[in-house]
């Protein structure tokens, strides 16, 4: 029964698979592992600053506006040629030609400078002999409309200077945020940019290093690729050669059980016939007694039961079906070969092919590993010819020497960076306690206006008003001057670092200066503190890092050092391929069926049991073994037995009666025994024979198929197998020199540090310390503009919130007329 469920099994898995001996072995849904590597440049990259966008950019960007109307000149190449070649040819009107638009400022501030102390002067001068200023002399019907203009006028003006003031002091602070972590910042770039250029060497030497990632996994799948390829040859395999086995197994079943049912039915028929001989024998004698005593006159009502008895005969006829034992003497003695040790022996011999593959790849093994080891020494070839290892001195020492040359001036940064921001502070506290003055007296007059009746009425409110507005005047005219200074000498500074550094250092345009001959002196010669052979453009080579180049390829050395020839993929490669493809080997026949088991397979086909006549044994089977029920008959003998007027009747009547009993649970019920046993063997023989020529030479097909598939599918198997691991191990060498190569250029020995410290430098310089420093004495130089307007608007307000001397002017109403006695209109008593 086992070995049923076993061919049925493989028979179903040929059914659904029957291509399962053709599939590849080798395909693309089984890509080669993805190798991780270390992070070999990780200590050594140089952080890259973004400015950040903020509340204050309008604010930058108006001022960029207004630097570009105030500097219009373009970036001043030959002056700044002359200036570091020949410091005293630089000619002055040269400068100021260029600074015009500074000088035109510089005018501004030295007439607000002059102007505004001299006029807070004349007019101190001119209350204190009370012949400006103070109080509005008559009152007119226009006097509203006017004060109201002239109070919404320095209101408006009061509010500029406010916003200008909170901007400034928001400029001021981020100045002072940034100056100290931005030289913070500049050192580490510096530093990081050295620590680049040092570790160059180290990390070229650790990124090589990595190729013992590969290796290893090389050599470990070249310890299993025996086995591996063994293994896929039976699991490609197994299902021909089980499937053939299984077949094998299901005819030796059937050759046996045939036997067994032959044998069964052979000697059943013989003990039914003479069983059936007794048997009527035994039914003629009752018969002949039956329907003698039935015929006996004395034998009441016996009629009824006479036509049964003359039918008591046998039914069935044994020597009418077909002989067996010509067949038998056919299988005689089979089955002759042990299939069992056959079959063990060919599963044996299937399930060591791993094994044997793994024994047959030892020597090849041993040859590609030493091809391997080759390989990675190759692969040390690449750290020591790297050209640039003697160029980093060079490059550590100058920035080195500029790392130290810088420290200083952070630190006079720092502390001067205080001073200044104190001095911010100051201004626009001075520019706030106007606007605080200000709003104050607008406050204080306007309440002093409401509450009073008459305008020449004297009102301590309104007079404290005009004394608030009189000081903010006051404060305006005293530090006017200060601001101004401040304002413009921020100004200078930072409107030059912008229109003249960030400008053209964001356009490039100062690289192109340095890169044109000429413009610099011999001693700042880039390409000679090199040490290189040819001139390195600055513009060309910032580019080139910006978009990942290597450090080599910008100091033009792809002549002495060719990256792509060090890392093609053959270099490493082909002898590990040749030696893998001039691997043959051929696997040894496995037999499934020996010349016995064939032969025996063969007798049991010839033994035409396919041509028995089962029909013949089904007719007669089906047959009764008595033609009447001798159960039925005895019933009604003992009926009758019971109705007898004659003593001696009755008891012959049941008599026989009881002997009909015994012959139909003796002999009767063994033949009918004997009978359901002949006839499973039949029905097992019947169900056999028609199919047994097809199943045989089907089984001799599979498993001549499978003894022919074993070597030849084997071999190509193999030679897949052999490619598809060719390709993985090679995927594994060209996932290393690509990672190499990304590793070499865009970080252990990248040049966009270089880019990144000069874009750090930018961003440093120009967004974070001088946007902020451009800001800050843009709005307070607002602020200091608008103080004339609020000194004007001020001065005009103050009049009217002090009692007016003297209610006149103006005709036709009854105001003209100053004795003028009001009407009675209600007389109350």
């Amino acid at each position: 029964m086992g070995l049923l469920l076993v061919f049925f099994f493989f028979s179903a898995l040929a059914l659904l698979c029957p291509n399962l001996a053709h599939l590849q072995p080798c395909s693309s849904e089984s890509p080669s592992l993805v190798l991780r590597f270390a992070d070999v440049g990780a200590d050594h990259r140089v952080l890259v600053h973004r400015r950040n966008p903020g509340p204050l950019d309008p604010l930058y960007g108006l001022v960029h506006s207004y630097l570009d109307v105030v500097q219009q000149n373009p970036f001043p190449a030959d002056l700044l040629r002359e200036a570091l070649n020949d410091p005293p040819s630089a000619r002055t009107s040269q400068i100021l030609q260029y600074q015009t638009g500074y000088l035109v400022c510089a005018t501004i501030a030295v007439i607000y400078f002059v102007a505004l102390p001299a006029v807070g002067l004349s007019l101190c001068c001119c209350g204190r002999r009370r012949r400006c200023g103070g109080r509005v002399k008559a009152y007119r019907r226009s006097l509203r409309c006017q004060r109201n203009l002239l109070m919404l006028g320095l209101l408006l003006t009061t509010l500029v200077i406010l916003a200008g003031v909170v901007c400034a002091f928001a400029a001021n602070q981020r100045v002072k945020e940034e100056m100290e972590p931005g030289s913070r910042d500049a050192l580490n770039t510096l530093q990081a940019l050295r620590r680049h250029v040092n570790g160059i060497p180290q990390g070229v030497q650790r990124a090589v290093d990595q190729v013992a990632v590969p290796k290893e996994q090389i050599l470990q799948d070249l310890d299993n690729v025996g086995r591996s390829i063994g293994s896929t040859i039976q699991l490609v395999l197994k299902g021909t050669v089980y499937l053939a086995m299984a077949a094998m197994k299901g005819r030796v079943q059937d050759l046996q059980n045939s036997l067994h049912h032959l044998r069964t039915v052979n000697t059943t028929v013989q003990a039914l016939i003479r069983h059936q001989d007794e048997l009527e024998s035994t039914l003629k004698e009752r018969k002949e007694s039956i329907v003698f005593l039935l015929k006996d006159p004395r034998c009441a009502y016996c009629q009824s039961a006479f036509n049964r008895a003359e039918s008591l005969e046998l039914g069935v006829n044994y020597r009418r079906v077909p002989s067996v034992e010509k067949e038998l003497k056919t299988l005689h003695g089979l089955p002759k070969a042990n299939f069992t040790e056959m079959i063990e022996r060919a599963n044996r011999s299937f399930n060591s092919i791993p094994e044997v593959a793994g024994a047959k790849m030892a020597e090849v093994v041993r040859d590609l590993k030493a091809e391997i080891e080759k390989a990675a020494r190759k692969v040390q070839s690449i750290a020591d010819g790297f050209p640039i290892l003697e160029h980093t001195r060079l490059m550590n020492d100058a920035l080195a020497k500029a790392e130290n040359h810088s420290r200083p001036y952070f630190k006079e940064v720092k502390h001067y960076e205080k001073y200044r921001w104190i001095v911010g502070v100051v201004a626009c506290t001075v520019v706030l306690l106007i606007v605080f003055c200000n709003l104050l007296g607008l406050s204080l007059g306007l309440y002093g206006l409401t509450v009073r009746e008459d305008p020449s009425d004297y009102e301590s409110r309104g007079e404290a008003g005009a004394k608030l507005l009189l000081t903010g005047i006051g404060f305006s005219f005293l530090f006017s001057w200060l601001l101004i200074l401040l304002v413009f000498g921020t100004f200078l500074v930072g409107g030059n670092v912008q229109t003249l550094v960030c400008k053209h250092w964001a356009s490039q345009e100062i690289y192109k200066f340095i890169d044109t001959p000429g413009n610099l002196p011999a001693s700042m010669n880039i390409s000679q503190h090199l040490g290189l052979k040819k001139n390195l453009n600055i513009t060309t080579a910032y580019q080139q890092c910006k978009n990942g180049a290597g450090f080599w390829e910008v100091l033009h050395l792809e002549d002495r050092y060719n990256l792509n020839e060090h890392l093609h993929l053959a270099k490493y490669t082909t002898e590990f391929q040749k030696r893998l493809g001039r691997f043959q080997t051929r696997f040894e026949d496995i037999v499934l069926l020996n010349a016995e088991g064939r032969k025996d397979l063969e007798t049991f086909r010839d033994s035409r049991i396919d041509l028995i006549d089962y029909p013949a044994f089904t007719a007669e089977m089906r047959n009764p073994m008595v033609r009447t029920n001798l159960e039925g008959l005895a019933g009604d003998l003992e009926r009758l037995s019971t109705v007898q007027s004659d003593r001696t009747v009755a008891e012959r009547l049941a008599e026989e009666a009881w002997k009909l009993k015994e012959i139909q649970n003796t002999m009767v019920l063994l033949m009918e025994g004997m009978v359901a046993k002949l006839k499973e063997s039949i029905h097992f023989l019947s169900m056999l024979a028609p199919g047994l020529q097809i199943l045989i030479n089907s089984t001799e097909s599979q498993v001549g198929h499978a003894e022919t598939a074993i070597p030849l599918e084997s071999q190509k198997i193999l030679q897949q197998e052999l490619s598809c691991f060719e390709r993985k191990e090679v995927g594994y060498v060209s996932q290393y020199l690509n990672w190499l190569r990304i590793v070499l250029i865009e970080d252990v020995a990248s040049c966009l540090p270089f880019s990144a410290a000069l874009d750090n430098g930018r961003v440093i310089l120009c967004d974070r310390i001088a946007d902020p420093w451009n800001a800050f004495w843009f709005s307070l130089g607002c602020c200091t503009i608008f103080l004339i307007l609020s000194i004007f608007f001020a001065i005009k307000t103050m009049k009217h919130f002090r009692p007016i001397r003297h209610r006149l002017v103006s005709t036709g109403s009854e105001e003209t007329y100053p004795f003028h006695i009001p009407r009675v209109t209600s007389l109350r008593l």
